[in-house]
């Protein structure tokens, strides 16, 4: 159950400091959706966070979100959120971005959260989808709307219908990018038809909307239609190899992102064979990176799932730094 904030430091926050609004491409190509690193008892293990989020910078990731959906959301606290908020911050500095997942299915909560996201000085929030309770298209206007409105922090809006049940729409998002700090999507649908239309509908209204790839498949077919980058899972093992990716591509060098993508995608499949992040989990442990485990109703990955992860590791060069 997500925590609630003392009225207390709602009043506090009533006049937030100043935020700089970053450009959302300062925000980086290729940002990790961070684990959650628990102990041998559960709780979260921040030191080891802290070493994970270095590491990930130090194999070619832009930026992390802390606590987004492969980082447990569903079941971290919001005192725990706001500790990784800020502890993830003061390791990375300007050495990245670091955005941090303020998403709820209820837009009081989500705005509160997004409040005290920003008081710890986070460079953007991630705002899920509203899950659960299916609002229309309306409501997903509005949720959205109110909870920038909020912040002076970038906004980045994340759909992952696979998740969530309720799909934001393409005109939904091409509306909520007249609002200045909503900078960004993560499409994680899946849909390229969609992706295609907010790449080109947003970009009539500004030019400094960007999208990612939700999805680490889906990275360069949607970088061919205009997305900026990705918000990657994979990106905890071979970040390097993303990067490559990604600035292959933006150079003009297609055929160099295609090899790449194409030797990368049994890990980008296998790493969702069951529920993320459980497989990822399974994966950092594997290679000696310790995470711990996952919180229910989460449960550790079974056999054929981790001798089939093992299989496919061996095929790989890990980027991350393990020691």
């Amino acid at each position: 159950m997500l925590y609630k904030l003392p009225k207390k430091w709602l009043t506090a926050i009533g006049s937030t400091r100043e935020v700089n609004m970053k450009n959302a491409k300062s925000l980086g190509r290729l940002i990790t959706a961070m684990v959650t690193p628990f102990d041998e008892n559960g709780a979260v293990d921040y030191e080891q966070a802290k070493k994970l989020a270095k590491a990930l910078i130090d194999s070619g990731s832009d930026g992390i979100v802390v606590v987004g959906s492969t980082g447990e959301s569903p079941t971290v606290t919001w005192e725990e959120e706001h500790r990784l908020f800020r502890e993830i911050k003061s390791v990375v500095g300007d050495n990245g971005s670091v955005i941090a997942g303020t998403g709820s299915n209820s837009t009081e909560e989500a705005k509160e959260n997004t409040i005290r996201a920003q008081e710890w000085g986070v460079d953007a929030c991630l705002l899920v989808a509203p899950y659960y309770n299916k609002p229309t298209q309306e409501g997903l206007y509005q949720h959205f709307k109110t909870i920038a409105e909020s912040t002076k922090l970038p906004c980045i809006l994340y759909n992952v219908p696979a998740r969530t049940v309720t799909s934001i729409s393409a005109d939904t998002i091409i509306r909520l990018a007249q609002i200045n700090n909503i900078v960004g999507l993560k499409e994680a649908s899946g849909d390229m038809e969609q992706a295609a239309r907010v790449i080109r509908g947003a970009g009539e209204i500004r030019d400094d909307f960007v999208v990612w790839s939700g999805n680490d498949g889906d990275t360069l077919p949607m970088m061919a239609l205009g997305a900026y980058g990705v918000i990657s899972v994979a990106s905890h093992l071979v970040g390097r190899q993303i990067k490559e990716m990604i600035l292959s591509f933006v150079s003009g060098k297609a055929e160099r992102a295609a090899e790449i993508h194409r030797d990368l995608v049994p890990l980008f499949k296998d790493l969702f064979i069951i529920s993320n992040p459980i497989p990822l989990k399974y994966a950092l442990n594997h290679i000696g990176f310790r995470v711990g485990g996952l919180r229910l109703p989460l449960t550790e990955a079974d056999e054929k799932t981790a001798s089939l992860l093992r299989q496919t590791l061996k095929r790989y060069q890990i980027d991350l730094p393990i020691g």
